[in-house]
């Protein structure tokens, strides 16, 4: 038989779980770990904060404190989060632990010693203002491949591709807003050319992998692959193994993802078993399962294979990675920075954490971006959780226990009409298998609630409140098969709901849900009723016009603090300089979003006569049709330029504050075409 390794990303140290976090690579996650044990696979779920890199040393200096005691914090708060959501690890570490530091030590000897690293003196971006430099997520500029605006230095995200960060045009300090000097130093590349040929060998073999991941992967093989910095410029993280290598460290990307064996092997030896992981890392029968975010995507499908391909000893890659896509809040793009987010812990204040589990499943973003409102999470709850399911349970249990001494009968003698309807319940479930295997969490969702819309529709086409005052024997029919439609939905929905469903069967006096297989057998005796409660609460109009002004208000207290900074001011121009910027008011006819790219929008406007084709950075803060119509400034005389395999003739102008952005619209209405001097 098969074993399942299910990992989940990493979360970083260095602040709270955000919703977007838990809806890509957590209760997903857990949703498929539950399912496999359900029907009875052998699965470990592995997964632990990542605890190393240039954020957490900033943060640390910033509060007077060590990097340790900040991860020990935010290790402790992540943890408190996936408990109030109910997502269970088998093992939850952290990659500060001495452990780990000895295992990726070896990995990258091994490396190094099987021809897989070089050594090189190479320019690096430094910052005069805070003596130090830079890590790749500590550099913006304009990328040099595509042009878009915002590329970080060590990948782009409108095209894809990886960057070198002293490359980048007008680069930019991210802590301070100056302008970076170039160094030399010395480090330590993985040779990922080296792995090219295997990698493609490898990735031809995974034609069931999600279209997003495959396409985006093959690509980056094909425009060919550069060698990687493995280490960096810093104190805290894992010690080079190397002779004078003080103050450098390997770089958090390289030494993150290793954690999810050090994970197993403390797993192993919690349980009293300290050889186990080698029976997963090292058994080619073993699917390991990477649950990430779509910005992890190269990581886990180059690079990582890549570090495992090199080692002596044969490890296992990855036999899927289903990335999702990413949670946006209330049509807007989730920002930290902006304080543009509901935090995991902050949600727990309020609401039950399953009515995030379910939420979040019940509108997933697998295959493309999905939006969070809280008016949507409320109609959710109040009328799928509260209304369809809840009603369901609440009548067939209320009414057996008040007319059949507190149990719900058992009857052998179902007409048609009943068995019908309970083969159909059981091809249903037959699908949710099927979905729940292929990490399709949001089908799964919609198909376990229709499983209780029919038994909401069976008990009213039955009419037992009407039927037991003329025949008490035949209206056990009625609630012998919802009471097996109960028992269905409390297995089918236990990866989604876990406490909703064990709180069904506890009312039912059933054991905890073990066995997909229990789905296909009928109940062969009455069934005890415990206490009836709720299952769910419905939620107020005022509680959601609470949370929504909550967000709003720490949006705009954040946003107060915001100051634009004044040091990244440019050199000074002559006016003549000025002069030859040919700025107009024109209006946009049409915009659409460019394939393969979550930063651009392909803009068509009018400019006085002439219709002008534009590409702009700007999808992640705009949907094409909150533009269309709208007079906005733009820069006309830009030469022409091809960016996605498509050409730009000129640049929308727009307001950055941190992660905010903005296009600049006139005050009022002005004909297209006017020269703006």
């Amino acid at each position: 038989m098969d074993k399942y390794l299910v990992t989940s990303a990493l979360p970083y140290a260095n602040g709270k779980l955000h919703i977007g976090h838990v809806a890509g690579a957590y209760i997903p996650a857990d949703i498929f770990v539950r399912y496999l044990k359900l029907k009875g696979e052998d699965v470990v779920y592995i997964c632990g904060t990542d605890e190393h890199g240039a954020p957490i040393s900033i943060r640390a200096e910033a509060e007077g404190k060590t990097p340790q005691e900040i991860v020990d914090y935010y290790h402790q708060s992540i943890k408190k989060s996936f408990d109030g959501i109910s997502v269970e690890f088998d093992n939850f570490s952290g990659t500060a632990r001495p452990k780990h530091h000895e295992l990726s030590q070896q990995f990258f000897l091994e490396l190094l010693n099987n021809g897989f690293i070089n050594e090189h003196i190479t320019q690096q971006l430094y910052c005069e203002h805070d003596k130090r430099f830079l890590p790749d997520r500590y550099v913006e500029g304009q990328c040099y491949h595509c042009g878009a605006e915002g590329a970080r230095g060590d990948q782009c995200d409108a095209c894809g591709k990886l960057i070198d960060a002293t490359l980048l045009v007008k680069p930019q300090c991210k802590i301070c807003g100056n302008t970076p000097i170039v160094k030399e130093t010395k480090h330590w590349f993985l040779n990922l050319p080296k792995f090219a040929d295997p990698l493609k060998a490898w990735l031809d073999t995974k034609e069931s992998w999600k279209d997003n991941v495959l396409k985006f992967i093959l690509s980056w093989i094909e425009d060919g692959l550069i060698e990687r910095s493995i280490t960096r410029d810093i104190n805290w993280g894992v010690k080079i193994p190397v002779a004078d290598t003080e103050g450098k460290v390997l770089y958090v990307w390289f030494d993150a993802p290793i954690g999810y064996i050090s994970s197993s092997i403390e797993w192993a030896e919690r349980i009293g078993q300290p050889d186990r992981w080698k029976d997963y890392w090292y058994d080619e029968k073993t699917k390991l399962v990477h649950f990430i975010g779509k910005d992890n995507i190269p990581f886990h499908a180059i690079i990582w294979p890549s570090i495992l391909m090199g080692q002596k000893q044969k490890y296992i890659l990855p036999h899927d990675i289903p990335a999702n896509e990413y949670l946006t809040l209330e049509g807007d793009k989730i920002s930290t920075s902006r304080n543009w987010a509901i935090w995991v812990e902050d949600f727990l204040r309020y609401f039950d954490g399953e009515l995030l589990r379910y939420t979040l499943s019940a509108n997933a973003p697998e295959t493309k971006d999905a939006d969070f409102s809280w008016k949507d999470f409320q109609t959710r709850v109040n009328s799928e959780l509260a209304n369809i399911l809840g009603n369901l349970v609440n009548r067939v249990l209320s009414f057996s226990q008040k007319n059949y001494d507190g149990v719900i009968p058992f009857t052998s003698d179902l007409s048609d009409y009943s068995k019908q309807t309970i083969q159909e319940v059981r091809e249903i479930a037959k699908e949710i298998d099927t979905e729940y295997r292929e990490y399709k969490v949001r089908k799964a969702s919609k198909l376990c609630m229709d499983i209780a819309r029919i038994g909401n529709k069976y008990f009213d086409e039955m009419k037992p409140w009407a039927c037991i005052k003329e025949d008490k024997e035949k209206t056990k029919e009625t609630l012998f098969v919802c009471g097996e439609i109960l028992k269905v939905i409390s297995i089918v929905f236990a990866p989604i709901i876990p406490q909703g469903s064990a709180k069904i069967r506890e009312m039912m006096s059933f054991a905890p849900a073990q066995n997909w297989d229990d789905i296909f057998t009928l109940n062969d005796s009455a069934i005890k009723i415990n206490e009836v409660t709720t299952m769910y609460r419905k939620i107020e109009d005022a509680e959601i016009e609470a949370q929504i002004n909550l967000l709003k208000e720490q949006a705009k207290a954040n946003k107060a603090d915001a100051v634009p900074q004044y040091e990244d001011k440019l050199e000074d121009i002559d006016f003549d300089d000025f002069m030859k910027l040919d700025l107009r008011i024109v209006k946009v006819l049409h915009a659409e979003k460019i394939k393969k790219s979550d930063k651009l929008l392909k803009l068509k406007v009018q400019c006085g006569n002439n219709e002008i084709q534009v590409l702009s950075g700007i999808a992640k803060y705009y949907e094409p049709e909150q533009l269309i119509g709208k007079d906005i400034v733009m820069l006309i005389n830009l030469k022409p330029r091809k960016m996605m395999g498509e050409i730009s003739e000129g640049m929308i102008l727009s307001a950055h504050i941190g992660d905010d952005l903005r296009v600049l619209i006139p005050e009022k209405p002005i004909k297209n075409g006017a020269k703006i001097s």
